[in-house]
């Protein structure tokens, strides 16, 4: 009865294959290259960061860094990382380095210094720059960028390229559920808070830590 339906689907999905990864891709690399040709353009301001208020500077290690040397990792790193984006060549790792920067950014000016309720949290979820934060566009950086390090650049990138040139196409199709699967899942959630609340990505990656010692024991 619903074969019409399951048979739409089918190709909505295969389609999909080949747009969402590659749309996500080219959005997030223009914001990220706009961020980084910016810096790479203008004057370091990470020096005058104020370090009161509702920002926070930079989280550990980073704030070991100084501000010239962060300027320039975060200046190349925006535009380095957009660019494999861009071209979808090691996707992953590049999704996994802008995850990191935009966590950085978000604990060093987005995210509030102090809060005591998720009502007030919640306050600081806006574009302009508030008394309470203004992390919403980093946090749905952070959001667009996990598809890309959970699934890959999909089927229009180098990534891929490579894996049809290898010979190993069909490794795409490949899925393994199980606890290691999960102890991935939370070891990147972790990497994605451990910037902003270092507590809740600690916890984040001791879940993960069991779920992977859990993963050794069942074999």
């Amino acid at each position: 009865m619903f074969d019409w339906y399951d048979n739409l689907t089918a190709r909505l999905r295969v389609a999909g294959d080949y747009l969402w990864p590659l749309a996500l891709r080219a959005i997030l690399a223009w914001e990220f290259w706009e961020a980084g040709i910016g810096k790479f353009r203008g004057e370091n301001w990470f020096a005058d960061i104020p370090w009161a208020g509702w920002q926070n500077g930079f989280p550990w290690p980073f704030e070991q860094l100084g501000p010239d040397l962060n300027w320039l990792a975060a200046t190349w790193g925006e535009m380095v990382f957009a660019l494999l984006l861009l071209f979808g060549l090691f996707t992953r790792f590049a999704a996994v380095s802008l995850l990191v920067i935009t966590g950085v950014a978000t604990a060093a000016v987005h995210w509030p210094a102090e809060w005591e309720s998720l009502g007030q949290l919640w306050q600081g979820y806006v574009i302009t720059a508030e008394t309470a934060g203004n992390y919403k566009l980093p946090l749905l950086f952070a959001v667009m960028l996990m598809p890309l390090v959970f699934h890959g650049g999909g089927k229009i990138s180098l990534d891929h390229l490579l894996l049809i040139m290898t010979g190993r196409s069909d490794y795409v199709t490949d899925r393994f559920g199980d606890f290691l699967s999960a102890a991935l899942l939370f070891a990147v959630l972790g990497l994605a808070t451990v910037f902003v609340e270092p507590r809740w990505g600690i916890a984040l990656f001791a879940i993960a830590a069991l779920l992977g010692v859990a993963s050794l024991t069942r074999r």
